[in-house]
């Protein structure tokens, strides 16, 4: 993924550009050999790159033709034993750090290169999707999991609270790095099967990624998931103006909950982060529904507040 260094050291550097299209998040991925896809990813070259986040946007534009506007920096992996997809040739067995990026972007137009495309988020976490109040993980994965946790006390209560699989547990939908580590661990995805160079199942959960390119989205969405509740990030996902409705909808689709509509609008009205523009739109197919704009942040006011998630119980 990146070149070596005289401390036997790979640094490469991954980013999760995610969107809203429809209904949906979705991620900007990249084919790699054999098709799986993949981050945009590439070496930083201490040599010849003169900061992370400049090679970082380069890569992107690169392979994907995609310019990136504001990103932040997510999250550094390094684990032992962690393998890359590589950008330039490199002995196998070197460590590999990878230091990933989260940019978001309200524009998720179908004019990238290389082959890069949109896909879904929850393809790659079907289980993360609760907003038709689904179970988490289908009977037959459930059942597997529990299994694996067996009579060891500790795995069955991991098992139980980040899945909810017991009434008295309450969905924490921030914990996507967990749940997705948990199913690593019970060799419940098709990751595990690939880093113990098994063949995996047909029927693992969720389409798999390069690398550990699906633990760095994780990371991504439950980062993404916590700020919504701090700062005013969905304002970076949606457009200019929107309804309400459309509002609640982008809400609905990161944090993959059916949230209730009045308390939702009660909440956004608190906050103050929107404005009506005087302007009706029937685009909804319903009833003509005014649009509002966000309003924009006071530097003199501090921190901007997130938006309250209140789930439908």
């Amino acid at each position: 993924m990146a070149q070596a260094t005289e401390q036997g050291v790979r640094i490469g550097l991954s980013v999760v550009v995610m969107t809203l299209r429809g209904a949906q998040a979705v991620v900007l991925t990249a084919p790699i050999e054999g098709g799986v896809r993949a981050l945009p990813f590439g070496p930083f070259d201490p040599a010849r790159d003169r900061t992370f986040e400049r090679a970082l946007r380069d890569y992107v534009t690169d392979q994907t033709g995609f310019r990136l506007g504001f990103v932040e920096q997510l999250y550094t992996f390094g684990d032992a034993g962690r393998a890359s997809p590589r950008a330039t040739p490199g002995p196998d067995q070197m460590r590999e750090v990878s230091v990933g990026y989260l940019a978001l972007t309200p524009d998720a137009a179908d004019d990238q290169t290389h082959d890069s495309r949109w896909d879904a988020v929850f393809d790659f976490f079907p289980w993360e999707d609760r907003r038709g109040g689904a179970p988490a993980l289908p009977a037959a994965v459930a059942q597997r999991l529990l299994d694996w946790a067996g009579a060891d006390p500790r795995r069955l209560a991991r098992a139980r609270a980040l899945f909810a699989l017991a009434p008295d547990h309450r969905w924490n939908e921030e914990r996507v790095l967990e749940r997705y580590e948990l199913l690593y661990e019970a060799r419940l995805v098709a990751e595990a099967f690939r880093d113990a160079d098994q063949p995996a199942p047909p029927d693992t959960p969720g389409r798999p990624m390069a690398s550990d390119h699906r633990r760095i989205l994780a990371t991504a969405l439950g980062r993404l998931r916590s700020k919504l509740k701090y700062r005013p990030v969905l304002f970076d996902l949606t457009p200019e103006t929107f309804t309400l409705s459309q509002l609640q909808a982008a809400a609905e689709a990161i944090a993959g909950l059916s949230l209730h509509k009045q308390n939702f609008r009660r909440g956004v009205e608190r906050t103050g982060l929107v404005e009506p523009t005087g302007v009706m739109s029937a685009a909804t197919g319903g009833r003509p529904a005014e649009l509002f704009r966000f309003r924009g942040v006071d530097p003199q006011a501090g921190a901007a507040p997130g938006l309250s998630l209140p789930a439908q119980r």
